[in-house]
């Protein structure tokens, strides 16, 4: 659910293989394969963990006429919807436009007019969208001799000479990135992209960096452009597996009150008050419930100094106590356990409250 305190622009909608993006939809997450494209197996497993994890949307990188055709292969393995990913060729975006839920293109390394036209007709001939993806990195040649170095107004430039060739196509089935690895820059060219056009965004930082820088970037670059309001579907560009970019995508999502899935954890950095080893019991819960993708907040406070009120306000909560710890369920002490069963205990509790809440919701329905 949408947090009360973003006022979300309202794009128009673009449909990716039956997932909306733009308009009052919910922020799809999506992220890209890093596997050899010709080893369907490899890809389809790395597609399907991804859609475990909650990926919304799957891009897949199709370098060449092989890769297209084991693209095709893929797609009518796996039931998310995938975006072939093309540089350089516009020939391969036509191959693929009958298959690829969107056609990931590249201004930059398209070539010409004439060129791009094709893929527009191909696009339209096939209802499906296109993804303009301009990036700091491979932006026009004439742009970088304007501009001298890639700066938010080069990428703007650059995007809105796309916009200009689709609209002289009647071409509005589109969304657009505007991507630089310096936040300033990302964040400063969407702004000014979001007050051009009315499409729908598509938002990253790319090439950010190992999975801890990465994520830090990402998180304050896209989660500055989603607390104005502006994006309509994220990738977290991680140098990592890439199921972490949809987990850390999930955990903006989730900080900014956005979208919500499986378990929030609500824990404090732990002290010398602490009365169990928080750290060691949050991270074995995280992995105990990573399979769950229910909506539920758990608390885990290791001291009564703010135990009590954070596991008042969670649907679980646990508060460090001497000489048992105290469990919440519904703002309610519910009962005491030793520090010996706490991982244990709560997570057969989450899973207890969740058979619950899914057989009252049957009931609900008649």
């Amino acid at each position: 659910m949408m947090s009360n305190w973003i006022k979300r622009k309202e794009t128009s909608v673009v449909n990716v293989g039956g997932v909306p993006i733009g308009g009052d939809n919910p922020i799809a997450i999506q992220s890209m394969t890093n596997t050899n494209t010709l080893d369907v197996l490899s890809t389809v497993n790395q597609i399907n963990e991804l859609q475990a994890a909650g990926a919304d949307i799957v891009r897949v990188s199709v370098p060449g006429f092989d890769e297209a055709k084991a693209f095709k292969e893929i797609k009518s393995i796996v039931t998310i919807p995938l975006v072939a990913d093309i540089h350089f060729d516009y020939k391969i975006a036509i191959e693929v436009a009958d298959s690829a839920d969107c056609l990931r293109i590249n201004p930059g390394n398209i070539g010409k007019e004439s060129k791009i036209k094709e893929v527009i007709t191909a696009a339209l001939d096939n209802d499906v969208p296109i993804r303009v993806g301009v990036n700091a990195g491979s932006l026009e040649k004439d742009l970088q001799k304007k501009y001298g170095e890639p700066n938010a107004d080069a990428l703007v430039e650059s995007a809105l000479r796309h916009v200009d060739i689709l609209d002289r196509f009647n071409f509005d089935n589109y969304k657009m990135s505007l991507k630089a690895s310096n936040i300033e820059m990302t964040v400063e060219a969407y702004r000014k992209i979001s007050n051009l056009i009315n499409q729908p965004l598509h938002l990253g930082i790319t090439e950010a960096g190992s999975f801890r820088a990465g994520t830090v970037k990402s998180s304050i670059g896209v989660g500055m452009l989603l607390s104005e309001g502006i994006g309509d579907t994220i990738r977290i560009s991680l140098a990592s597996n890439p199921v972490d970019e949809i987990k850390v995508g999930w955990d903006i999502l989730k900080s900014l009150n956005i979208r919500s899935r499986g378990v929030k954890i609500i824990a404090c950095p732990s002290c010398s008050r602490q009365n169990f080893n928080v750290i060691e019991v949050v991270n074995e819960l995280e992995e105990k419930l990573e399979d769950i993708s229910e909506d539920i907040e758990v608390a885990i406070i290791g001291c009564y100094v703010n135990g009590p009120g954070e596991s008042k306000a969670a649907e679980i909560g646990l508060t460090g106590a001497s000489p048992k710890n105290l469990l919440y369920v519904d703002g309610i002490p519910d009962k005491k356990i030793s520090s010996e069963n706490l991982v244990k205990e709560i997570e057969e509790k989450v899973r207890e409250k969740l058979s619950l809440r899914s057989s009252q919701d049957i009931i609900a329905r008649g």
